[in-house]
C-alpha cells in the first residue's frame, strides 16, 4: 500500500465514524430559536402598508404604501419602542384582524377600501375616547401607535417630504412671515 491509498483509507475511516455517530445518535435538526415578537412576516408589513395607505390614500401625491411606511413602522417598533410599547404594537396586529374579522366576517387586507376606511375610522374614535380618559401612567391605545407612526413615516418619507410639502433643498435665507394662501402645501424644511 503506497502513502496516497494509506491516506485514502484513513479519510474514509475518519469520515466514516463521523457520519455513522450521528447517525446512532439520532441526529436531531438544530432548535430554531423563537423570533422575537417585533420580527414582522412580510404580511405584517403589508398589512401595516395598507393600514398606512388607508389613512393617507394616494391621491395627486403618491401615497403611505409608495413610500414603504409599513418597513417604517418595523425599524421603529423595533429600534426605537420599549418592550411594553412594542408588546401593545405587535397585539395590535391582532386586534385589527380581530376587529375586522368581527365588523365584516374577514381579514383586513380582504376588506374593500371602503370598508377599510370605516374600519379605521372607528378604531380612531375608540383611541381618541381611551387617550381622553386614560390616565398619564396608561399605555396609548395601539391604533394611535400605528397612527403616528404613519404619520411620521410618510412626511419623513423622500415622497412625503418632496412632494406632498413643499421642500427646498437648500433654503435661502430665514424669512420669518411668509403670507400662507389656501391651498398651500406645508413646508418640509
Amino acid at each position: 500500500m503506497n502513502r496516497r491509498e494509506a491516506v485514502s483509507a484513513v479519510a474514509v475511516i475518519v469520515g466514516g465514524t463521523m457520519v455513522g455517530s450521528g447517525l446512532l445518535t439520532g441526529c436531531k435538526p438544530a432548535e430554531e430559536k423563537k423570533a422575537s415578537p417585533t420580527d414582522f412576516t412580510a404580511d405584517e408589513i403589508a398589512l401595516l402598508d395598507e393600514v398606512a395607505e388607508t389613512i393617507i390614500p394616494t391621491t395627486n401625491t403618491p401615497g403611505a404604501k409608495a413610500a414603504k411606511v409599513g418597513a417604517f413602522m418595523k425599524v421603529m417598533v423595533t429600534d426605537c419602542y420599549d418592550e411594553t410599547n412594542q408588546k401593545i404594537f405587535v397585539d395590535g396586529i391582532a386586534a385589527l384582524g380581530t376587529a375586522s374579522e368581527k365588523k365584516f366576517g374577514k381579514g383586513f387586507m380582504k376588506l374593500d377600501p371602503q370598508q377599510k376606511k370605516e374600519l379605521l375610522t372607528e378604531l380612531d374614535k375608540e383611541q381618541k375616547e381611551y387617550s381622553g380618559k386614560k390616565k398619564p401612567e396608561d399605555p396609548p391605545h395601539y391604533f394611535k401607535l400605528m397612527k403616528d407612526l404613519t404619520l411620521q413615516g410618510y412626511f419623513t418619507s423622500e415622497i412625503g417630504a418632496t412632494q406632498a410639502l413643499r421642500y427646498v433643498p437648500v433654503p435661502g435665507k430665514y424669512e420669518g412671515c411668509i403670507p400662507y394662501k389656501k391651498g398651500d402645501k406645508a413646508w418640509a424644511t
